[in-house]
């Protein structure tokens, strides 16, 4: 009894090494586990019986790697792996990926019930303290897992796309070279090479009509749009899509004033050690204002100039407001960062 518990906690050992990194050579696997490369070889034999499709490289700078197989065998978690898991499957029950409530809530069940009884306290404690605060009903901007896994597995396999997508004269046909998928907490985006455009675009996956048809001819990728794809997406869902677009100066470090931005509201650029740019946009010069004077910050109006007299309105405003409530006897209010103000939600429609 001794010895086979001894055997089968090595292989629990092996599984887990197996699964950490990408590839093990056997003198390395030797020294983990404190045996001999013949037992190292006899313990993968093991594993592949169970159904773990382990590849084996011959030679001298040979190795070991856990491959796909075509069943999906037993998964081996350490206790902050399980919990990890659990938490993120309830997260996703709440998520922005339609379809994938339900089978959250399976896998999760399914966990629940092999885990031992200190890991389900843990587990029950963050569901019993946690509520998901949903957006309204019919928002629609869920999006289909099987649509999303079609378009990443093009981005992998560099293969063009036919896209049905709204514009402004209708649902129109898109031939893309999809490059990569982006998201904020409540959107997904598609960033891909237009081939009718000839240019970049970023495309709303909620707003592709599916389902997609057959991938079609490989392309040769082609140069990104900037260094970083996820500001290139900023831009484009924060000022391109609106009537006013505005440059924002402020006087503080780009590091006090990201926390404050959502990507999805606005990129940020810096100006030197003390200073920083915001771009972003919006159809109404009052969201506008209101949205750059709640930062908390010194600022300057570089772009739009139209802006500047709604400023100075909403100044006036501000300070007449201020000025009947202390009349009133009310106490004078310390100036504070309202978290209640979500960059998301200033914007009315962040996409192309």
């Amino acid at each position: 009894m001794g010895r086979m518990w001894e055997t089968s906690a090595r292989l629990l050992r092996l599984l887990s090494l197996l699964q950490a990194r990408g590839e093990w050579t056997g003198a390395e696997l030797c020294e983990r586990l404190e045996v001999s490369l013949r037992t190292v070889r006899r313990d993968v034999e093991r594993l592949r019986e169970l159904g773990y499709p382990v590849d084996a490289t011959p030679g001298v700078a040979g190795g070991y790697r856990l491959g796909v197989g075509a069943t999906l065998p037993p998964l081996l978690l350490d206790d902050e792996e399980a919990v990890a898991v659990a938490i993120g499957l309830r997260t996703a029950a709440t998520g922005s990926v339609a379809g994938l409530e339900e089978s959250s809530v399976r896998a999760l069940t399914k966990l629940q019930q092999m885990l031992p009884a200190r890991l389900r306290h843990r587990v029950g404690a963050f569901e019993a303290a946690t509520v998901a605060l949903t957006g309204p009903a019919g928002d629609g901007s869920g999006v289909a897992a099987d649509l999303l896994a079609a378009i990443a597995g093009a981005c992998r396999d560099h293969r063009r796309l036919r896209l049905r997508y709204p514009g402004r004269d209708g649902l129109a046909s898109r031939t893309v070279e999809p490059h990569r998928l982006v998201h904020t907490p409540r959107r997904w985006y598609l960033v891909a090479w237009d081939v009718d455009r000839a240019d970049w675009r970023t495309f709303r996956v909620d707003r592709i009509e599916g389902p997609l048809g057959p991938p079609g001819a490989r392309f040769a990728p082609r140069t990104p749009p900037g260094r970083d794809t996820a500001a290139f997406v900023s831009e484009a869902i924060s000022s391109a899509p609106y009537r006013y677009r505005a440059r924002i100066l402020f006087r503080a470090p780009l590091e006090d004033v990201a926390p404050r931005t959502s990507p999805a509201a606005g990129r940020l650029e810096r100006l030197g050690p003390r200073a920083c740019v915001l771009h972003t946009g919006s159809n109404s010069l009052e969201d506008l204002a209101l949205y750059v004077a709640v930062k908390g910050f010194a600022f300057e109006v570089l772009d739009p100039p139209g802006l500047v007299p709604v400023l100075r309105l909403l100044s006036e405003r501000l300070r007449a407001a201020a000025d009947a409530g202390s009349d009133a006897g009310l106490p004078a209010l310390s100036p504070v960062h309202d978290e209640r103000v979500q960059d998301e939600d200033v914007h009315r429609d962040d996409g192309q």
